[in-house]
């Protein structure tokens, strides 16, 4: 004895063919490598006058999240 389905198969087509945009994926990726690029790699901050290293990273962030700017 099967038993009864509540969906169509029309419905669950329908749902296994949506996808994400390619943008949906690339935009998280992108913005993970550059920013782990600028905390791993002090060398070329440097070379800006830019403290190094994460502490400095961690002190402006807290002060952005505690309001001061």
């Amino acid at each position: 004895m099967s038993a009864a389905s509540s969906r169509s198969p029309a419905a669950k087509a329908s749902r296994l063919r949506m996808r994400l945009p390619w943008w949906a994926l690339a935009l998280p990726v992108v913005s993970f490598a550059a920013l782990l690029m600028l905390v791993a790699s002090p060398a070329e901050a440097r070379a800006a006058g830019a403290p190094q290293g994460l502490a400095p990273l961690l002190e402006l962030l807290a002060t952005l999240v505690r309001g001061g700017a």
